[in-house]
């Protein structure tokens, strides 16, 4: 499986483990991740908290987040202290705006965020692209979580060849 590459506290260094270990550069961008343990890095995520999603390396699901834009001060506070008691256990990213799509909700059509997990195969001819993929929909207005656990849905996927 991949649990070790889809592991938050390495999201940081994956730019730099591409290069090391393939000897290339990266393909595609990812999203610019921030340990929190790197003094520099913890003064940009605090200094820019209302751009920033803090995220415990240890949970999923959506649980265990700061998202800076939705917090008040005393929530930022609260958080902050948590991550400076131990800084190795949090990253942050920069808040990234999500694609809406229409959604049948409550007898309306409504936009919603929505994020698109594609997935690919690799085997003894090579890698293939599924034609299709996880669409991860955020059901409550507003809000870029998309986590099932967290009030979040799915859609259908085509991928029309």
């Amino acid at each position: 499986g991949n649990g070790v590459a889809d592991d938050k506290a390495i999201y940081t260094y994956v730019p730099q483990m591409i290069k090391y270990y393939l000897n290339e550069e990266p393909i595609l961008k990812t999203v610019p991740t921030y340990s929190m343990d790197n003094a520099e890095h913890f003064q940009h995520v605090f200094g820019n908290i209302h751009k920033m999603v803090i995220k415990k390396t240890n949970e999923s699901g959506g649980y265990g987040m700061l998202m800076g834009h939705a917090a008040d001060e005393k929530q930022i506070e609260k958080y902050k202290a948590e991550v400076v008691k131990n800084p190795r256990q949090f990253i942050a990213q920069p808040i990234i705006s999500l694609s809406s799509v229409p959604c049948y909700i409550n007898g309306k059509i409504q936009p919603r965020h929505v994020d698109l997990r594609p997935f690919a195969l690799y085997g003894p001819q090579g890698i293939e692209i599924v034609p299709g993929g996880l669409t991860r929909v955020a059901l409550r207005e507003g809000s870029l979580v998309v986590n099932s656990s967290q009030g979040g849905g799915s859609k259908d996927t085509w991928v029309l060849m």
